[in-house]
Order: structure tokens, then sequence, then C-alpha cells
């Protein structure tokens, strides 16, 4: 192939490699995985006839929708056996996609905690057309099913989300306000301003995955939530005194969110749900170091159907 034919090909795939990540990840719940899927799709890129590709984005988009599918399916066993519960795997978004509503709330934590309780061709066909509306006959090309059967793992899938999603979205101002001053009382230990910004039946979901000291189970109640993240300022934590912690507020998957340092790493990153009134409904709080590669890596994902 002549130098400017490569140039273009690589020219086209960086043009939909935002596309294929955003794909990947919210089919996978991990960002590591997502990667590998844009590289695979990069190596089949390469290789394929490009001269019978009418529309490269259908086509990429068909084979990292594959490749993640098939990943997917791996993955559920290991999931299924993992120590404490299972989160995904957090990223930095860019201002552009928590401006996007739709996108943003595609990829919170509370959205992806939802879609891992789909099965994985239910998954992949929500993703595909709810989030970046490809048509049914497209997804039945890129997961290799009849169209039919397509039709019907979208409504089942539709159906099941909508009964889990997350009833109501605070406005993104409210969200940031509350994120701040939840921040501030967290590392004062103030327990009065926490409990005030808990709904009474907050659930605290922690992902440690058997490498760090978390809970196993849901902490649940607005008492016990805050009196967990009022200490914050006063116990070692993973090895690092209370003096040397940093604790920053950031965008994490569409939404404020906190990310925990010590001197060398990222130790913890904390989103939030919240309830109609503005409140914190449910807190993904994950500690797993295999987990906080994406946000140790300070690469902000413009997640978007581009």
């Amino acid at each position: 192939m002549s130098h400017p034919d490569q140039e273009r090909d690589q020219r086209v795939f960086q043009e939909h490699r935002n596309l294929l990540f955003s794909v990947a990840y919210r089919i996978l719940g991990t960002a590591a995985d997502a990667e590998d899927v844009v590289q695979d799709a990069w190596i089949k890129w390469s290789a394929a006839d490009r001269s019978q590709v009418a529309d490269p984005k259908a086509y990429l988009a068909r084979i990292a929708s594959n490749q993640a599918l098939a990943r997917l399916r791996s993955a559920r066993h290991q999931r299924e056996t993992y120590v404490g519960p299972w989160l995904p795997e957090p990223i930095l978004t860019s201002g552009d996609t928590a401006d996007d509503v739709t996108h943003a709330e595609s990829v919170s934590m509370a959205m992806l905690v939802v879609l891992e309780t789909l099965s994985p061709l239910e998954r992949a066909v929500f993703v595909l057309k709810e989030v970046f509306g490809f048509s049914h006959a497209e997804i039945a090309e890129a997961v290799e099913r009849s169209e039919a059967a397509v039709r019907q793992a979208a409504h089942r899938a539709r159906e099941h989300v909508q009964a889990r999603r997350p009833r109501f979205t605070a406005d993104r101002s409210r969200q940031r306000a509350v994120t701040e001053r939840f921040l501030a009382a967290a590392t004062g230990g103030d327990l009065n301003t926490l409990m005030e910004l808990l709904s009474p039946e907050v659930t605290l979901w922690t992902d440690g995955g058997g490498k760090v000291r978390q809970a196993l189970r849901p902490v649940v109640g607005a008492r016990t939530v805050a009196a967990w993240f009022a200490a914050i300022g006063t116990v070692t934590y993973q090895g690092v005194e209370p003096g040397d912690m940093k604790a920053a507020l950031v965008e994490l998957n569409g939404g404020p969110g906190m990310v925990f340092s010590g001197p060398d790493r990222v130790i913890a990153t904390v989103t939030f749900a919240f309830d109609a009134d503005g409140r914190i409904a449910a807190i993904h709080n994950i500690a797993n170091p295999d987990k906080l590669r994406a946000v140790s890596g300070g690469i902000a994902h413009d997640v978007r159907a581009c």
C-alpha cells in the first residue's frame, strides 16, 4: 500500500477512535479492556480490504462491538468470583461529556452498575441503540444476530434499565456544590454536614477487590456512611498517613467526583448518585489499585458519540 493510503487509513481510524473507546467502555465497564478493544480494532482495520468498506464508522463500530461482546462473555466468570462488590473502572472525563446529559448519564457509575445486570448481548444492544443511535439492522450485523433477536434484546434491556436506573438527577451545578461540600466535610471530619448531604437510606458500595481492606457488603444508612467518611482525616489508610493524603474534586464518569491520593499513587475514587432533593442516594468508592490505572494516567476521555 502506498504511503498516502496508509496515512489516510490512519487518519480515518483516529477520527473514530473516541467512538470505539466509548462503545467498548460502556459495554465492558473497564478502561483497560476498552483500550485493548481499540487496539484490536486497529489491527483488524489495518489488515482489512478497505476498498470493500463503504462506511468506515459503521465498520469500525461493528468490529469494536464484537470484540467487546466477546471479552465481556469471558469476563463474566471472573466478576462472579470477585471479592466483594464488583464496580466498574472509573475514568476521568472531559467537560464536553458532562455538558451532554445523555452521554454523561450513560457513562455514570450508577448507570454502568445497572448495565452490569444485563446479559452481555442485552448490554451491547442497549449501548449501541440507546446511547449511539445505531439501527436494529446495523446492530444485528455488529453482534451477528438476527434483527428479530436484536429487537427482542433491545426491548428487554430497555425495560430492565428503566426499572433500575437512578430515578432522579439533580442539575449539574447542584451536584457539583454538594460534592464540594461533601469533600470539605469528609476531610474536615464534619459529621453533621455529611448527615445533611446524605439521603437517609444512602448506600455506600466499596470495591477493594480483595487487594485492600474495604467493606465486602454495601454500607446502608446516613449515620453509618457519614461516620465512615468523617474518619478519613483521622486514620491511616493503605499505609498513607492522614497528613499525606490529598483529596481533589475532579470530573469522573461524566459528573463531579473525588480522587484521594497518597504521595506516590491514587488510592481511591468516589462518585455519587443523587435523589430528587439533590441529596446523595448512592456512593461508589473504588480502591482496588488495578481499577485506578485510568485515573492515575491523568488522561480525560471524551466519551460522546463523535
